[in-house]
């Protein structure tokens, strides 16, 4: 009993010359001198957005950062000149973000976002974007049935649903109409239901500037499921498959239509190649129930005769890839850029192809 007495009395000394003498003390450091304003950046709406729905008044939902090098004092955020979020209180003085902050009642027109920030010595930042909520969509050509600007967001505009975002497919700061276009990026690509959008005929148009690296990809498909070969699926006895591959230092742009029991091959061989480099050029493709067609920028590359198509497990649509339900042959994510994506119901004519294009380009 003593001997455990005197080693506790020995930790407690132990303990006590530690503490004296300062090993793992705790220091208060200065924090220093606020020498910068403070930093703000708006995750979302983003600047030049537009957002398209059914409903005239929608709410819509906020997110931004602030940082500062030494300490917040308050954070304003207004909607169109109007104070919609005052923040004071912080839990983390140089940090400050905002996920949550829903402006109920956002109406059609332009509006301006703004968040400002305030350091404890008075310097002040503020960033302002502009923002767009446009009326309902209404389809502007015969047979339209499906529209995607890819104006920063995902969404279809005539159905008024969103696309689903696959990996890390994003916006390329540029496009051929409107404030953007899609991305391509490494295993990414968007997916969209097929419901409601597969005919006996059917056509496609979109801009696409070419990165011909890689030197294959898929473009858009709708495919079924290959269940015997699920990691390099490549079942084509029904549903079309666009995609590009090399040919001599080209791309060649090719078409796959199946009808149910076998495919088509939709191939012009050179006239449907572009050149590494290319601008912006119109793509649309045209399927009735006895020809295939392929356009470049209004000229007729391609066609076949053909059976009708097959929609049999058809119920996804890739766009950027031809991944999941084209892979077997290598047909993975496209890393070019696409523009104003429409489906219609119908092969459109020359003539409609041209107008769509020359529309855009007004």
């Amino acid at each position: 009993m003593k001997r455990i007495i005197f080693l506790l009395s020995l930790a407690a000394v132990v303990l006590f010359f530690s503490c004296d003498q300062g090993i793992d003390s705790i220091k208060e450091v200065a924090p220093g001198h606020d020498m910068a304003p403070p930093v703000v950046a708006i995750d979302y709406p983003a600047a030049g957005l537009e957002i398209q729905v059914k409903e005239d008044v929608v709410p819509i939902t906020i997110k931004f950062e602030v940082e500062d090098d030494i300490e917040l004092n308050a954070v304003v955020v207004s909607m169109d000149g109007s104070v919609i979020g005052n923040y004071s209180d912080f839990k983390d003085y140089r940090k400050f973000a905002v996920d949550d902050l829903v402006y109920p009642n956002l109406e059609n027109g332009d509006h301006s976002l703004s968040v400002s920030a305030t350091d404890i010595e008075g310097k002040e930042t503020t960033q302002t974007i502009s923002f767009v909520k446009k009326e309902a969509y209404k389809p502007r050509y015969d047979g339209e049935i499906f529209y995607m600007p890819f104006n920063g967001d995902f969404a279809e505009l005539v159905s008024v649903t969103s696309g689903t975002a696959v990996g890390s497919i994003g916006f390329a700061g540029e496009s051929v109409l409107g404030p953007n276009a899609l991305a391509g990026a490494v295993d990414s690509y968007v997916s969209f239901p097929t419901e409601g959008i597969l005919f006996e005929e059917i056509s496609a148009t979109f801009w696409y500037k070419l990165n011909a690296i890689p030197d294959r990809a898929g473009i858009l498909v709708i495919g079924p499921q290959d269940t015997e070969n699920p990691d390099a699926q490549n079942n084509r006895t029904s549903g079309f498959r666009f995609f590009r591959e090399g040919a001599s230092g080209n791309q060649r742009f090719k078409l796959n239509v199946g009808n149910g029991t076998a495919d088509s091959w939709v191939d012009g061989g050179a006239a449907a190649d572009l050149a590494p480099g290319t601008d912006w050029v119109q793509m649309a493709f045209t399927i009735s129930g006895n020809a295939a067609k392929v356009y470049i920028d209004g000229t007729l590359v391609a066609e076949a005769a053909i059976t009708g198509v097959d929609w049999t497990g058809c119920d996804l649509l890739s766009i950027g890839s031809g991944a999941p339900r084209f892979t077997g042959w290598g047909h993975l994510s496209d890393l070019s850029f696409i523009d104003e994506l429409r489906i219609y119901n119908k092969a459109l004519t020359i003539e409609e192809i041209l107008e769509i294009q020359n529309a855009d380009l007004q």
